[in-house]
């Protein structure tokens, strides 16, 4: 089963992901988490990957579709993955659908975490100061929202044609949301 979770920036995406991957048994791709790895780490695409973070600016197309194309090959993927993060364009949906369908896969469920705006930038200023994350700064904050609008957003309409998306209100506690997309799942 390989499920999408879209969301703008400090929606919970990997919260629910990690609860979600847990759950069933798959693994989480998250894109955030391989760039600040990768940055953590100093390698030379982790230095590449800083120069976006930091100004909070997506990562060009180009080296993310390797790297996740890389999880997906992965083993312990072969029967589905919670991907959070990615494919946030359009061009990124129809390579994951591509990747996929080339092993007889799809995409299963979107489950579409909806957070108002003034919650986002609550969460995410509340994140930077006990994570410290560079790509929470107030401009990067709002640099962010803006691309998410610009770029994300339009992957709502891509995915509804399917009848996979499932919206699922994005506040309450960490408990209350993880239930309610159990019930999506039916697991």
């Amino acid at each position: 089963m390989f499920i999408l979770i879209l969301g703008a920036p400090g929606s919970g995406k990997g919260t629910q992901g990690k609860i979600l991957a847990e759950r069933l048994g798959l693994p989480k791709i998250t894109t955030g988490d391989l760039i600040r790895k990768a940055m953590l780490d100093d390698t030379p695409l982790g230095l590449e990957f800083k120069k976006y973070y930091d100004e909070g600016k997506l990562v060009p197309d180009s080296i993310i579709l390797g790297m996740i194309k890389e999880q997906l090959d992965r083993p312990e993927a072969k029967n589905g993955a919670i991907l959070d993060g990615f494919p946030r364009t359009a061009a990124q949906a129809e390579l994951v659908d591509k990747t996929l369908a080339q092993r007889g896969q799809r995409l299963n469920h979107i489950l579409l975490l909806d957070v108002t705006e003034d919650e986002l930038i609550r969460r995410m200023r509340a994140r930077a100061q006990v994570e410290g994350r560079t790509d929470d700064s107030p401009e990067a904050i709002a640099n962010r929202l803006q691309i998410y609008q610009r770029d994300t957003a339009p992957l709502i309409a891509h995915y509804a044609q399917r009848g996979i998306v499932h919206r699922v209100p994005g506040t309450g506690s960490v408990e209350q949301i993880a239930l309610q997309i159990k019930r999506i799942i039916g697991r």
